[in-house]
């Protein structure tokens, strides 16, 4: 099902045996388009400390309630690697990260999550074994896990990014300003951003559209701004999106044929 990033804010997350926190902030992957971790505020038990949870982690939400619970411990979480929210986060201390909690990687193999589609995790993914699942661990992840080569700790960009830092940028078509990101669309079983939500209001009559990562040609990170592969009449006359709705597969399905594109879906 398709959720916005914006109803992850300030939800509650759950370990196995109390609260940890509220989320206050996304980081994806610029490459592949993936929600990567929620950032999450630990209020008081941590003395504000900020933890990085990973999707890996996540055993259900409960959109009503706005609350996520996961399958971790709140000492698995206290003694977890520290995170700097002022600095990105570095290939290195997400090695670490990785590491500590057993999980395997996610950029390495040609999958959204590495070597698999959804970010499941194997049998040595918890130190608690009631949270571990029942099948024998993939041999091929176990060893993913254990090779974590030298070179790639040294050198390799983790390419992440603040949700909260790129609302905002400007979308730029092929033939000139058209909106700027309001908001990011996700799949909440493969964590993968599916849409950005295009604000169009200050350069055509106002509305939403939204434009998937797949239509884009380049980010300038320095200057803020998305150039897509679109042009400004085929995002004016884009299928409108209202917020407020479910969207249903009509309507991506209207959407793609709008831009003569083919869908993700099978």
């Amino acid at each position: 099902m398709l959720h916005n990033v914006k109803q992850l804010h300030d939800f509650t997350v759950g370990a196995n045996d109390g609260e940890i926190g509220k989320v206050k902030d996304v980081y994806f992957d610029d490459q592949r388009w993936a929600i990567r971790y929620m950032v999450v505020e630990t209020g008081g038990w941590l003395s504000g400390r900020k933890v990085l949870i990973s999707p890996i982690s996540v055993r259900d939400v409960t959109w009503d309630d706005a609350v996520m619970n996961v399958n971790l411990s709140r000492q698995q979480v206290r003694d977890s690697p520290g995170i700097d929210t002022d600095k990105p986060v570095s290939r290195q201390h997400e090695i670490g990260y990785y590491n500590y909690y057993g999980y395997p990687n996610y950029w390495e193999g040609s999958n959204p999550w590495g070597l698999g589609v959804f970010p499941v995790p194997w049998v040595g993914a918890s130190p608690d074994a009631a949270f571990s699942p029942s099948q024998p661990p993939d041999s091929a992840v176990e060893r993913q896990t254990q090779r974590r080569p030298d070179l790639e700790r040294e050198s390799a960009d983790s390419h992440l990014r603040s949700g909260k830092e790129v609302i905002g940028y400007e979308i730029r078509a092929t033939d000139g300003p058209v909106g700027s990101v309001e908001n990011f669309v996700f799949d909440d079983k493969s964590w993968a951003i599916r849409y950005m939500v295009v604000d169009t209001r200050k350069w055509l009559p106002g509305k939403h559209v939204l434009l998937s990562p797949e239509w884009i040609d380049s980010v300038s990170w320095p200057e803020h701004e998305v150039y897509m592969k679109v042009t400004r009449q085929a995002i004016e006359m884009s299928p409108e999106y209202d917020p407020s709705q479910p969207i249903s597969r009509e309507h991506e399905a209207a959407l793609y044929e709008h831009h003569g594109r083919t869908g993700y879906w099978p």
